[in-house]
């Protein structure tokens, strides 16, 4: 890993609506510049998509960046950021995902000139190379349509570029259902970094020679896997605490090929990323329950710069269309902070601790969020040379605290949680430093059905 220190060193300065390395977006947003703005997420209601549906979705798209940009002007908002999420078929047929991007854009440029209103498009493109089994990451006929999203999308107004990346995923969705944190830490840690490295170089040097923004990738398929599954029971909430850690190591590779923030939000691994790097950081909680049930939802605010919902679809609720009021919803929170950030440090630091205190001993996985959390993690995450050791020996201090909160009865898990701890330490602890020495170990137990050693170097 290429950092070795942190950014951030004080708990009391990972704090939201500030940054260390703020970014300027083109129409003049400053994301960790001393404000919070709202990110908006949003889907179509259930449809096919086909020629034949092409000119209503279309219409959704442009009915959602009309209402959300409409409220926001009733709102008096400071900005904010349309996350276009490509849905299977955009990024399949790129030209699909471009005309949505040139709809929306238009629609923000009218509210810009007219109301003053600054907001942006960040494009987040499927990463089509899951869907093949076993998955060819460097080799792959499917990377042409993504990187002709990413270079026209851009063009046609998208500013900041994000990716919900999946390499290791063929390896990692196993290890997932059976609590094999070996195998996750491999999956993260090897794999994950080394397509994290293929991919974004390609990214940066796209937004690069457009004069946009690369701003991050998220460990959707990995972390936010691991909390919904941990929600349904499947897996234990410890287990999925760790593998929200462990996906550091792998997300920190965008911002070291050149990423610059704000990083995407559903996985959660934003507040290391930001103590570490010092990038601006995009979080989402309470109102990511459109999409999915989560344990952290205002814990996930502490040292937001964005602060965003997931998917919702355009359907109609009684106070109007679903977007429009999760944008209302989202401005009221960000209103909030924004408020406490004007009044001075002392009222931030009083709403940072409310918004920690009510989550924090509720569950392993906000327990890790807290910002002193962060910081014990990330010092621990910078020690080492290899993404391997630095993913090992954050999990152990993860597992750290968590045994600290439970022994002085802050925090309580379950019986059947607690018994795992000691099995996840000594799985953990049998990882050795080198990543050459742990892919030794590990190649002989994993299915070589399930990947292709040669699409990730190895």
């Amino acid at each position: 890993m290429k950092h070795k220190h942190l950014a951030v060193n004080d708990p009391a300065e990972l704090i939201f609506g500030n940054a260390p390395k703020p970014v300027k977006t083109r129409r003049g947003l400053v994301i960790g510049g001393g404000k919070v703005y709202t990110e908006l997420n949003f889907t179509l209601p259930t449809i096919t998509i086909s020629d034949s549906t092409l000119p209503e979705v279309y219409r959704h798209y442009s009915e959602i960046a009309e209402g959300a940009l409409h409220r926001a002007v009733e709102l008096n908002s400071n900005g904010l950021i349309l996350e276009f999420e490509t849905l299977l078929e955009m990024t399949q047929k790129p030209a699909i995902g471009i005309e949505i991007v040139k709809i929306m854009n238009g629609i923000c440029e009218e509210y810009f000139q007219k109301h003053g209103l600054i907001s942006e498009i960040r494009i987040t493109p499927n990463d089509l190379r899951e869907f093949e089994r076993p998955a060819k990451q460097r080799t792959t006929a499917l990377l042409e349509p993504m990187i002709e999203l990413f270079e026209e999308g851009l063009k046609e107004g998208g500013d900041l570029l994000s990716i919900e990346s999946t390499g290791g995923k063929e390896v990692s969705d196993e290890a997932l259902m059976m609590c094999d944190i070996k195998t996750l830490v491999f999956a993260l840690a090897v794999l994950g970094v080394r397509d994290m490295r293929f991919l974004w170089q390609k990214m940066v040097a796209i937004t690069g020679k457009q004069g946009k923004i690369a701003a991050g990738d998220s460990a959707c398929g990995f972390a936010n896997t691991a909390m919904v599954l941990a929600e349904k029971k499947y897996i234990p909430r410890v287990f999925a605490a760790l593998v929200r850690v462990i996906s550091v190591v792998r997300s920190i590779v965008a911002i070291e090929e050149g990423a610059v923030g704000p990083d995407k939000d559903c996985a959660y691994e934003g507040p290391f990323l930001k103590a570490i790097t010092g990038i601006p950081i995009s979080m989402e909680g309470k109102t990511a329950a459109c999409a999915h049930l989560s344990p952290i939802g205002n814990i996930a605010s502490a040292c937001t710069d964005l602060w965003s919902n997931e998917s919702v679809q355009n359907i109609m609720l009684l106070s109007g269309m679903a977007p429009t009021a999760y944008l209302e919803q989202l401005e009221y929170d960000v209103r909030l902070m924004n408020e406490a950030l004007k009044e001075g440090t002392v009222p931030t630091h009083v709403l940072q601790h409310l918004m920690v205190a009510s989550d924090i001993y509720t569950d392993p996985q906000a327990l890790i969020l807290a910002p002193e959390n962060v910081i014990r993690i990330s010092k621990v995450m910078v020690k080492n040379d290899s993404y391997v050791a630095n993913a090992r020996d954050g999990a152990l201090e993860a597992l750290n605290i968590m045994d600290e909160a439970i022994q002085s009865g802050q925090m309580k898990i379950s019986d059947m949680e607690t018994v795992y701890l000691v099995s996840l330490r000594d799985e953990l602890n049998s990882i050795p430093d080198s990543e050459s020495d742990f892919v030794e170990m590990m190649m002989p137990l994993i299915d070589k059905s399930k990947f292709i050693p040669e699409e990730y170097g190895l």
